[in-house]
């Protein structure tokens, strides 16, 4: 028999989950690395599947919603870990397989409840950081913007 109010409620948590693993994605190896050394979890995070590293086909589309078409390849890093009774997958461009073990680890500490705060607060640091790049992008982007305006003649 399904359990309907768990589904729920891991329906609910999704975009929490999602928002928290957008942080891991951007943060650096030692953003996680220093996270993950402020929680210090119980049990150390077992391989699921060891980090591998990978091709992945990457796929564009004309407008945004044109035909699709393949760009090109991109390296991808994944990592599957179960940290107690929870497992933590992410997946990350590039080669840094232990960048993705960490932020698996995180994704597992974080679907505890008795660790999701603690992992939003080592995260805090990396989202200040990122709410501080964008406004420095903003602020260099708006310094470039045109106003265009046309002046009336009074001859109507």
């Amino acid at each position: 028999m399904v359990d309907t109010a768990s589904i729920g409620a891991e329906f609910a948590q999704q975009p929490a989950r999602r928002r928290v693993m957008a942080l891991c994605a951007a943060a650096t190896s030692d953003d996680l690395r220093e996270a993950l050394g402020s929680l210090a979890p119980a049990s150390g995070p077992a391989d699921l599947r060891p980090p591998e590293t990978g091709l992945v086909m990457v796929q564009g589309r004309m407008g945004g919603d044109g035909a699709p078409f393949n760009i090109g390849e991109a390296t991808v890093s994944r990592a599957a870990v179960r940290v107690g009774d929870h497992s933590g997958f992410a997946y990350h461009l590039g080669r840094d397989r232990e960048r993705a073990r960490l932020a698996a680890t995180l994704d597992a500490l974080w679907q505890d409840e008795a660790h999701r705060a603690a992992v939003e607060a080592a995260l805090a640091p990396v989202e200040a950081r990122l709410a501080e790049e964008a406004g420095v992008r903003a602020a260099r982007t708006a310094a470039t913007r045109v106003n265009f305006f046309t002046m009336v003649r009074g001859e109507d």
